[in-house]
């Protein structure tokens, strides 16, 4: 919406349907997500793919800086949470959350997306929107529909996204939301960026003082 693909009200439509959605496609208790703290990407799908055992487990959440999340069952998580902890994990936790988020087990919430993007019209977008599953820049709007789509069941690349805009040029970074975990995240990932975060009007006030700052330097 921001760049200019969607417009606001159909974003707001999309996101309520796909939040309605990503909740009814798994029962509650039936699936679940963990944090492994102290793990590279590659060690942690390796550890899911070991919990695994017939069921779903797979990453969910390539956070950087050592953190990665799974998603998928409930006994396959917990299985990863202890096979972790033998792998060199510093810690291997379960989230407080209602969804495994991220993972195969999503594909009915996918698929209500798909149908929901084929009703709206997707514009090129003003600037190129790095795909988080792609960890690269795309600016097809049917491209944009498909991997929005992919992006219900795929991994969140997000340490790839961010070293992809950092290798750019991108040295500063908006996070807009609650909280600033993300901007966090962001300073781990690239050396020397500027992480701002923007959670209400006083933040905004302040990140367009910090644009024009830049814009002058």
């Amino acid at each position: 919406a921001a760049a200019g693909s969607l417009t606001v009200s159909d974003t707001a439509r999309l996101l309520r349907t796909r939040g309605l959605a990503m909740q009814k496609a798994v029962p509650v208790g039936a699936g679940a997500m963990a944090a492994l703290l102290g793990l590279d990407y590659e060690a942690a799908m390796e550890v899911a793919s070991e919990a695994a055992q017939g069921q779903i487990c797979q990453a969910a959440n390539d956070n950087g800086g050592g953190q990665v999340v799974v998603s998928g069952d409930k006994a396959a998580v917990d299985r990863a949470v202890e096979i972790a902890k033998t792998k060199g994990a510093k810690r291997a936790m379960l989230l407080p959350v209602s969804a495994p988020f991220h993972c195969k087990l999503m594909q009915p919430a996918a698929d209500a997306m798909a149908e929901a993007l084929s009703k709206v019209t997707i514009k090129a977008p003003a600037a190129p929107l790095v795909s988080n599953v792609l960890a690269s820049a795309i600016t097809d709007p049917d491209e944009i529909r498909r991997r929005l789509v992919e992006q219900v069941t795929g991994t969140v690349r997000w340490r790839e996204s961010v070293a992809y805009m950092a290798g750019q040029g991108v040295t500063r970074f908006f996070e807009i939301g609650a909280g600033k975990v993300l901007t966090g995240l962001v300073k781990r990932i690239a050396d020397g960026a500027i992480g701002v975060s923007v959670g209400g009007p006083n933040d905004i006030a302040a990140a367009k003082d910090a644009l024009a700052a830049a814009k002058q330097a």
